[in-house]
């Protein structure tokens, strides 16, 4: 059962790396496109990761760093994102 479910996080995981490719090809603007890439690649990454901590519960530690990790860098980088899109056309 713990199988099942372990390989059903991993898929989804990769079908949210494939989601978030999509937007890339439509006519949004380029903030928009990275958004929503980053948001697909954070949740499919995380769901590999809770996959992966199911199939191998002796690693946890690890697997936790590597959730922490995704959460924080992806706040981060739209908090950057956000900064650097903001102050785009202002040199002083």
């Amino acid at each position: 059962m713990i199988d099942i479910l372990s390989y059903s996080l991993i898929v989804i995981g990769i079908i949210f790396w494939f989601w978030g490719t999509f937007p890339l090809l439509g006519n949004r603007s380029v903030l928009f496109k990275l958004h929503s890439l980053s948001v697909a690649d954070t949740l499919g990454s995380m769901s590999i990761v809770v996959g992966l901590l199911l199939k191998i519960p002796v690693e946890w530690p690890l697997l936790l760093l590597a959730l922490i990790t995704l959460a924080i860098w992806n706040t981060v980088l739209g908090y950057v994102l956000a900064y650097c899109s903001s102050s785009g056309g202002k040199n002083d």
